[in-house]
């Protein structure tokens, strides 16, 4: 053996060490950055949770003395608020806008993905302008159409401008793209029609799917205050953030400690509904990057 080749030799050995050290070092900065990241997101919360439990002695501007901890922020916030009014009230309008998007974003998600018809390019890329077109665009509009028919203040008014969903029908067909075409075409063979497709094959494969949308609908119209300060004149249907925008309005004689107790119970139902879902959310975002 030459020296040229002794020499070359613990060159080609070191190669795929320093790839993996590489990949090593790769790896723990995307895993700080997350980590960053989350921290970052985290301390509004952490310090809206601080101030709901804490006892303050003295508020002055820039300084604040805190006495304690307490639970008594909570307790008057729940008796200021009618809070079980608004979680109904909240849950009932999520719940039925949830089912009405997915009555309408499944089928037509499916429709783009596998169906065969005039202008589906064009109506893919409808569906994407539409993306882009936020609510208050079309807020007015509504708002006049609502009144003219004396809907206002009302679960209607709230449901109706949200039956629809482009990022529904976007993410389904995303989903419907990634399964096989071989289980359509069994389901052709077995003579099955369209509308059983949709509700047959299509909804029991794309419940990961379902999840991730679920948990996005949710948290969307959970927290959304533009349409019900819109729509709304009263209390009588009032959802969570609603109630907690009057409790907290300017004029409002609550203490900052009540209102960061309040914001707290109003984000307290997400959190819980998310630590069942989470392990669908990430596998829906993960299964939705099908192609055609």
């Amino acid at each position: 053996m030459s020296t040229a080749t002794m020499t070359a030799a613990p060159h080609r050995a070191t190669r795929p060490r320093s790839a993996g050290n590489r990949r090593v070092w790769v790896r723990w900065g995307l895993r700080a950055a997350l980590a960053a990241g989350a921290v970052f997101m985290l301390v509004p919360f952490v310090l809206m949770v601080l101030a709901a439990v804490a006892a303050i002695a003295r508020l002055k501007p820039g300084s604040v003395a805190v006495a304690g901890f307490t639970l008594g922020n909570f307790r008057q916030a729940w008796q200021d608020i009618d809070w079980p009014g608004l979680y109904l009230h909240t849950v009932v309008v999520v719940g039925v806008v949830f089912a009405a998007q997915v009555l309408t974003s499944l089928p037509a998600g499916y429709a783009l993905a596998r169906l065969r018809f005039r202008n589906r390019r064009l109506s893919f890329w409808v569906v994407m302008v539409c993306l882009a077109i936020p609510p208050q665009v079309t807020g007015i509009p509504v708002f006049y159409a609502l009144s003219q028919v004396d809907l206002l203040d009302s679960y209607t008014a709230l449901v109706l401008p949200s039956v629809g969903s482009a990022f529904g029908i976007f993410l389904f067909r995303q989903f419907v793209l990634s399964l096989p075409q071989s289980v359509f075409d069994a389901a052709r063979l077995d003579r099955t029609g369209p509308i059983a497709m949709v509700w047959r094959i299509v909804l029991p494969n794309v419940r990961p799917a379902l999840a991730a949308f679920a948990v996005f609908t949710v948290v969307g119209h959970w927290n959304d205050l533009f349409w019900p300060s819109m729509l709304l004149r009263s209390d009588r249907v009032a959802t969570v953030p609603y109630g907690i925008a009057r409790y907290a309005a300017p004029d409002s004689l609550s203490s900052y400690g009540t209102q960061m107790a309040a914001a707290t119970l109003a984000a307290l139902p997400l959190l819980i509904f998310f630590l069942f879902v989470q392990r669908q959310l990430v596998r829906g975002i993960a299964f939705t990057n099908g192609g055609e």
